[in-house]
């Protein structure tokens, strides 16, 4: 599926969030996060390239946190450490101020 310039600049804005890789315990919060801001063709999209990036074991991670995304609701505090992480990476769809992270 090709990739909208909007998903397009939402992978970059995660690559400068998180250089390192997604960890595993930010799948279903970034995935809540984007569902509310991105239509689902993008946010498929946005894992499928995200995917093809992992390796296969991160890659079926992904893709069940797209499937529990709709199922799970991811805590509050776990919702805050990404966007903050998201927000310190230049995503202009963060409001960090809005949050406690609970670390100083």
């Amino acid at each position: 599926m090709p990739l909208s310039s909007f998903a397009h600049s939402i992978l970059s804005w995660l690559r400068a969030g998180y250089p390192e890789g997604l960890p595993p315990a930010d799948y279903i919060p970034l995935f809540a996060l984007l569902g509310t801001q991105v239509t689902d063709e993008d946010l498929h999209a946005i894992a499928d390239e995200l995917t093809s990036e992992s390796d296969p074991q991160s890659a079926a991670a992904i893709k069940k946190a797209i499937t529990d995304v709709t199922n799970v609701q991811p805590n509050e505090y776990d919702v805050a450490r990404v966007r903050a992480r998201l927000a310190a990476g230049g995503w202009p769809l963060a409001r960090p101020d809005q949050f406690s992270t609970g670390t100083a």
